[in-house]
Protein backbone atom coordinates (compact mmCIF):
# COMPACT_ATOMS: atom_id res chain seq x y z
CA UNK A 1 0.00 0.00 0.00
CA UNK A 2 1.56 3.38 -0.90
CA UNK A 3 -0.29 6.58 0.15
CA UNK A 4 -0.38 8.63 -3.10
CA UNK A 5 1.73 11.89 -2.65
CA UNK A 6 -1.02 13.95 -3.08
CA UNK A 7 -2.25 13.66 0.25
CA UNK A 8 1.08 13.99 1.73
CA UNK A 9 1.44 17.83 1.82
CA UNK A 10 4.13 19.63 3.64
CA UNK A 11 3.68 20.03 7.35
CA UNK A 12 5.35 19.53 10.59
CA UNK A 13 4.29 16.92 12.46
CA UNK A 14 4.89 15.13 15.30
CA UNK A 15 2.94 11.92 15.78
CA UNK A 16 0.11 9.58 14.54
CA UNK A 17 -2.68 8.64 16.81
CA UNK A 18 -4.41 5.49 15.54
CA UNK A 19 -8.09 5.03 15.99
CA UNK A 20 -11.17 3.02 15.04
CA UNK A 21 -14.93 4.95 14.22
CA UNK A 22 -16.79 3.11 16.36
CA UNK A 23 -18.97 2.52 13.02
CA UNK A 24 -19.26 0.26 10.32
CA UNK A 25 -16.13 -1.36 7.48
CA UNK A 26 -17.21 1.60 5.63
CA UNK A 27 -15.72 4.93 5.44
CA UNK A 28 -19.17 7.67 5.76
CA UNK A 29 -19.16 11.53 5.43
CA UNK A 30 -18.74 11.87 8.81
CA UNK A 31 -15.60 10.17 9.75
CA UNK A 32 -13.71 11.33 6.68
CA UNK A 33 -14.26 14.98 8.55
CA UNK A 34 -12.48 14.11 11.37
CA UNK A 35 -9.86 12.18 9.94
CA UNK A 36 -6.79 12.58 7.78
CA UNK A 37 -6.71 8.92 6.67
CA UNK A 38 -9.06 5.88 6.84
CA UNK A 39 -8.64 2.50 6.28
CA UNK A 40 -11.82 0.45 5.68
CA UNK A 41 -12.44 -3.09 6.90
CA UNK A 42 -10.79 -4.99 3.60
CA UNK A 43 -7.41 -2.68 4.24
CA UNK A 44 -8.76 -0.27 1.47
CA UNK A 45 -7.33 3.33 1.89
CA UNK A 46 -9.37 6.03 1.97
CA UNK A 47 -8.54 10.29 2.48
CA UNK A 48 -10.20 12.01 4.72
CA UNK A 49 -11.56 15.89 4.38
CA UNK A 50 -8.67 17.65 6.35
CA UNK A 51 -5.42 17.96 5.08
CA UNK A 52 -2.58 16.84 7.02
CA UNK A 53 -0.76 20.48 6.50
CA UNK A 54 -3.77 21.73 8.60
CA UNK A 55 -2.71 19.91 11.98
CA UNK A 56 0.34 21.19 11.21
CA UNK A 57 2.34 22.75 14.12
CA UNK A 58 3.10 25.59 15.55
CA UNK A 59 -0.93 25.79 15.81
CA UNK A 60 -3.90 24.08 13.87
CA UNK A 61 -5.82 25.79 11.09
CA UNK A 62 -9.16 26.44 10.37
CA UNK A 63 -10.67 23.40 8.69
CA UNK A 64 -8.18 20.82 11.04
CA UNK A 65 -9.31 17.31 11.77
CA UNK A 66 -10.48 17.20 15.39
CA UNK A 67 -9.73 13.60 15.81
CA UNK A 68 -7.99 14.02 19.66
CA UNK A 69 -9.18 15.94 22.49
CA UNK A 70 -6.40 18.34 22.98
CA UNK A 71 -4.27 16.76 21.17
CA UNK A 72 -4.88 17.44 17.78
CA UNK A 73 -2.17 20.41 16.48
CA UNK A 74 1.27 18.37 15.36
CA UNK A 75 -1.07 14.96 15.13
CA UNK A 76 -2.25 12.91 12.02
CA UNK A 77 -5.31 11.24 12.62
CA UNK A 78 -5.43 7.94 11.42
CA UNK A 79 -9.00 5.51 11.78
CA UNK A 80 -9.97 2.41 10.99
CA UNK A 81 -13.61 1.86 10.20
CA UNK A 82 -15.02 -0.17 12.70
CA UNK A 83 -16.08 -1.11 16.20
CA UNK A 84 -19.89 0.15 15.99
CA UNK A 85 -21.90 -1.04 19.25
CA UNK A 86 -18.56 -2.43 20.56
CA UNK A 87 -18.71 -2.70 24.53
CA UNK A 88 -15.20 -2.75 25.91
CA UNK A 89 -16.26 -4.63 29.82
CA UNK A 90 -17.27 -7.14 29.08
CA UNK A 91 -15.78 -7.26 25.96
CA UNK A 92 -17.90 -7.43 22.76
CA UNK A 93 -16.30 -6.45 19.39
CA UNK A 94 -19.95 -4.88 17.78
CA UNK A 95 -21.12 -5.79 15.02
CA UNK A 96 -18.43 -4.49 12.89
CA UNK A 97 -15.18 -5.56 14.14
CA UNK A 98 -11.78 -4.82 13.99
CA UNK A 99 -10.04 -6.41 11.23
CA UNK A 100 -6.50 -7.93 10.85
CA UNK A 101 -6.47 -6.59 7.10
CA UNK A 102 -7.00 -3.29 8.65
CA UNK A 103 -4.59 -3.43 11.28
CA UNK A 104 -1.95 -4.53 8.81
CA UNK A 105 -2.93 -1.84 6.56
CA UNK A 106 -2.82 0.81 9.21
CA UNK A 107 0.82 0.04 10.57
CA UNK A 108 1.80 -0.23 6.70
CA UNK A 109 -0.07 3.55 6.26
CA UNK A 110 1.61 4.32 9.58
CA UNK A 111 4.92 3.49 8.93
CA UNK A 112 5.01 5.79 5.50
CA UNK A 113 3.58 8.73 7.12
CA UNK A 114 6.59 8.19 9.84
CA UNK A 115 9.08 8.11 6.83
CA UNK A 116 7.64 11.07 5.02
CA UNK A 117 7.25 12.97 8.16
CA UNK A 118 10.39 11.77 10.22
CA UNK A 119 8.37 10.68 12.97
CA UNK A 120 10.31 8.57 15.40
CA UNK A 121 8.24 4.96 16.73
CA UNK A 122 7.82 5.38 20.22
CA UNK A 123 5.14 5.66 22.74
CA UNK A 124 4.84 9.28 22.53
CA UNK A 125 4.86 9.70 19.39
CA UNK A 126 3.18 6.54 17.39
CA UNK A 127 -0.07 5.66 19.97
CA UNK A 128 -3.64 4.86 19.71
CA UNK A 129 -6.41 7.24 20.97
CA UNK A 130 -6.65 5.09 24.56
CA UNK A 131 -3.11 5.33 25.48
CA UNK A 132 -2.99 9.58 24.36
CA UNK A 133 -3.93 10.12 28.60
CA UNK A 134 -1.31 7.76 29.81
CA UNK A 135 1.51 8.42 27.36
CA UNK A 136 0.72 11.90 26.88
CA UNK A 137 -0.90 12.98 30.38
CA UNK A 138 -3.98 14.67 28.36
CA UNK A 139 -7.30 13.75 29.57
CA UNK A 140 -9.82 12.30 27.52
CA UNK A 141 -12.95 10.95 27.23
CA UNK A 142 -12.82 7.89 28.26
CA UNK A 143 -11.84 6.59 24.71
CA UNK A 144 -10.49 2.51 24.76
CA UNK A 145 -9.68 3.16 20.69
CA UNK A 146 -7.73 0.79 20.50
CA UNK A 147 -7.54 -1.04 23.92
CA UNK A 148 -8.70 -5.13 22.44
CA UNK A 149 -8.03 -6.93 19.48
CA UNK A 150 -11.39 -8.77 18.34
CA UNK A 151 -8.63 -11.49 16.23
CA UNK A 152 -6.12 -11.79 18.66
CA UNK A 153 -7.87 -11.79 22.43
CA UNK A 154 -4.48 -12.19 23.68
CA UNK A 155 -4.35 -8.55 23.34
CA UNK A 156 -6.45 -7.01 25.58
CA UNK A 157 -5.02 -3.23 27.00
CA UNK A 158 -4.00 -0.37 25.58
CA UNK A 159 -0.16 -0.77 26.25
CA UNK A 160 -0.33 -4.36 24.71
CA UNK A 161 -1.76 -3.04 21.84
CA UNK A 162 0.41 -0.32 21.39
CA UNK A 163 3.43 -1.84 21.48
CA UNK A 164 2.50 -4.26 19.63
CA UNK A 165 1.53 -1.76 16.76
CA UNK A 166 4.36 0.25 16.83
CA UNK A 167 6.45 -3.14 16.39
CA UNK A 168 5.21 -3.61 13.27
CA UNK A 169 5.42 -0.26 12.39
CA UNK A 170 8.92 -0.23 13.04
CA UNK A 171 9.00 -4.00 11.18
CA UNK A 172 8.21 -2.34 8.31
CA UNK A 173 10.37 0.98 8.19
Amino acid sequence: MTIPSGWLPNATIQRVILHWTAGSHKATDFDRQHYHLLIEGDGKLIRGVPSIDLNSLPKAKAGYAAHTLNCNTGSIGVSMCAMAGAIERPFNAGSQPLTKAQWDAASTVVAELCRRYTIPVGPHTVLSHAEVQANLGIQQRGKWDIAKLPFDPAFDTARECGDRFRAEVKAKL
